[in-house]
């Protein structure tokens, strides 16, 4: 059943509330905690993409590994980063310089011939932490792509219980977040063997502030 949105609403007002004024904007996160889930076996461990309703105050940054047209366009388009074939095989000699690769950006889009190339060069290092490039076509079209993923965000529960999620800032509405929350819930609920059940508790608080829970 998903999480009731009026009771999302009321566990961030009380968050704003027990939250003293920083001189920075502040982001509102979500706090996931499970329950019955044998993480040791490989299909219970969650790597989900979730789409927002509304922006959660910090755009994704976003890879895109191609040649020719594609990685024109996906320069056009704003790309945070584009990478080449030759900078892949300069990559799969320096993991120091791969691992940098990893931690730059939030997603990976990789032109579809460039995937055995990917696999050997940066493979090893995304593998492990989720962030395996998505496919796509030459003719891809690469600015709605990343205009979709910049909305996204990334869920995941792999060594322990619990997961932590930006899903918005201190100056969007509660029932913005609100609405953010619900669709975490929605994609977690939906990978959940036992759906609701395998979940333990929800807590939202602000990035200074005390985690407020809501009631389920």
């Amino acid at each position: 059943m998903p999480v009731d949105k009026k009771a999302v609403v009321k566990a961030l007002e009380e968050a704003r509330k027990q939250s003293e004024r920083r001189g920075f904007k502040q982001s509102i996160d979500l706090i996931l905690n499970l329950k019955d889930i044998d993480l040791k076996k490989p299909e219970n461990r969650i790597n989900e993409l979730v789409e927002f309703p509304t922006s959660p105050g910090r755009k994704a940054s976003i890879c895109v590994i191609a040649t020719g047209d594609l990685a024109l366009r996906a320069k056009e388009a704003g790309a945070d980063g584009v990478v080449g074939k030759e900078e892949l095989d300069a990559l799969s000699k320096d993991k120091k310089a791969a691992k940098k690769l990893e931690k730059r950006f939030d997603f990976f889009i990789a032109e579809a011939q460039l995937m055995p190339s990917v696999g050997k060069s940066i493979g090893p290092v995304l593998g492990p932490r989720g962030k395996m490039p998505t496919p796509v076509p030459p003719t891809a079209p690469i600015d709605a792509m990343m205009e979709r993923y910049r909305k996204m965000s990334r869920v995941m529960v792999r060594s322990q219980l619990n997961s932590q999620i930006r899903v918005g800032t201190e100056e969007m509405s509660d029932e913005q977040i609100a609405e953010n929350v619900q669709a975490v819930m929605a994609k977690l609920e939906g990978k959940l063997e036992k759906g609701s059940r395998n979940i333990r508790s929800v807590l939202v608080k602000t990035t200074m502030g005390a985690p407020i829970k809501v009631a389920l």
